[in-house]
């Protein structure tokens, strides 16, 4: 073995320590939570747990607040995202196809939603919505939620519009398309791995979303993120670990069937100004 150790070089033995590190840092919480779940007890100094058990899963589901947060939250990123496609979309293309004086300005102003520490301007938000009548609303919900979307849904597809050559537009308009069947047929298509990228992120961004939703949609709107805080405080770690696991699974699941839209390519050339 350690003639192995020594063919290798220190560089790739040092390379491969490195990735040993980064992958225990990375998914031993993950491992961890995942026997938590589903441990029915587990005491130290036992390096896994001497019995398994789902009461903890059954005890979590059977709340109604906490199957009521679920259902919220999955409506609630569903609306934002298709809201933030009807708005973006369209924003995200005139930024990649036509030049109007400060567009880079523009295109800028939406990373300042990230630019600022949330509370501070939820705290902002709240004051507004509070004037407008929105505070404990589904409206005022989603709105908060959309504002810290706005940069997913306008930088990435802007970026994906700009990588579809103007060439093949026009020769689709030589042959006598019209600018709509143009976009839908050609444009569209090829801007989509893009927008389905951003739609994922703006979907799972939802989903996570706590601060706006505690500040603006208590006491009547309670998302998975909000219920957890008091799960983690009024109960044992095993039942946060069950919701935990809840609120994850989500996303490993969104991002699995998406990967092959998830590159480094995609994810470089949205987040570049031109």
């Amino acid at each position: 073995m350690l003639w192995y150790f020594k063919s290798l070089g220190k560089r790739r033995i040092i390379e491969f320590v490195v990735l040993v590190i980064f992958a225990v840092f990375f998914m031993g919480p993950l491992l961890n939570l995942f026997l938590l779940a589903f441990t029915g007890k587990w005491q130290y100094p036992a390096p896994l747990p001497q019995s398994w058990s789902l009461d903890w899963w059954k005890f979590v589901l059977s709340k109604d607040e906490v199957v009521k947060s679920i259902g919220l939250s999955f409506l609630i990123a569903t609306v934002v995202t298709a809201l933030s496609i009807l708005i973006c979309i369209p924003a995200a293309y005139a930024f990649a196809r036509i030049r109007f004086p400060l567009s880079r300005m523009f295109l800028f102003s939406f990373l300042l939603t990230n630019a600022f520490p949330k509370m501070g301007l939820y705290v902002s938000i709240a004051v507004l919505f509070f004037k407008l009548g929105l505070m404990n609303t589904f409206i005022g919900v989603v709105l908060i939620h959309i504002v810290n979307t706005l940069m997913f849904m306008t930088w990435i597809p802007s970026s994906a519009f700009r990588n579809v050559h103007k060439a093949q537009e026009e020769s689709a308009r030589d042959v006598g398309a019209s600018p709509f069947r143009v976009f839908w047929s050609i444009t569209f298509p090829m801007a989509l791995p893009g927008i389905t990228v951003a739609s994922i992120f703006t979907f799972l961004h939802s989903l996570d979303e706590a601060q706006g939703t505690f500040l603006v949609g208590i006491p009547d709107f309670k998302t998975m993120p909000v219920i957890m805080y008091s799960i983690i405080s009024d109960f044992p770690s095993t039942a946060g670990a069950v919701f935990s696991i809840i609120l994850t699974l989500p996303t490993i699941v969104l991002l699995l069937a998406a990967q092959r839209f998830v590159s480094a390519d995609v994810m470089s050339g949205g987040f570049q100004m031109k």
